[in-house]
């Protein structure tokens, strides 16, 4: 046989292929549900967003310059497949009054810099801790003295930014969530 037929035929071939993976999408390359790769799900593919909870919020220390805070989240993944949580945004509320906007992680921006991410495995919850350093500048006696006493309501809003560890569902998530303590 003639080796260009040969060559023409494998390409040809290699071209169906692609072809089929092309137009079916993530609904053939399924690497997200627990039935896995080749199989056609029964419904589309969705990614369960994650589950993120309040654990605590520590008062450390607390003196006339300064108040030292730890706050604790508990994230857990419902998917199949593991999460890449890239970063938690959130406002910290004490008595309905915002005292500070943090963020645990970052999000890459631009192609040199690389992603500081959290893995969450299936079934596995990661504990995430952030501390909070208040300094007082003496503009809220009354907060500074509720503070010090551990009478404080606290509240947490925020956001967690995702994605799935997934080559057909690599888009980014995003988890609104609000917590009293």
């Amino acid at each position: 046989m003639n080796p260009r037929i040969t060559l023409a035929i494998i390409a040809a071939g290699m071209a169906g292929i692609i072809g089929i993976i092309a137009f079916s999408g993530s609904q053939l390359i399924n690497d997200v549900t627990e039935e896995g790769l080749g199989t056609i799900p029964s419904s589309p593919i969705t990614v369960i967003p994650l589950e993120p909870q309040l654990e605590k919020i520590q008062v450390l220390s607390v003196n006339e310059e300064e108040a030292t805070i730890k706050i604790t989240f508990k994230i857990t993944n419902p998917n199949y497949k593991s999460a890449l949580l890239h970063v938690v945004k959130y406002h910290l509320y004490a008595d309905d009054k915002r005292i500070a906007t943090e963020e645990i992680g970052d999000r890459a921006e631009g192609m040199v810099t690389g992603s500081n991410y959290f893995t969450i495995l299936r079934d596995s919850p990661q504990i995430l801790d952030d501390t909070i350093i208040l300094k007082n500048m003496g503009g809220d006696p009354q907060f500074w003295s509720s503070l010090s006493a551990g009478n404080v309501k606290w509240r947490v809003d925020g956001e967690l930014y995702f994605n799935l560890s997934s080559m057909t569902s690599g888009h980014e998530n995003i988890v609104p969530f609000e917590f009293t303590y």
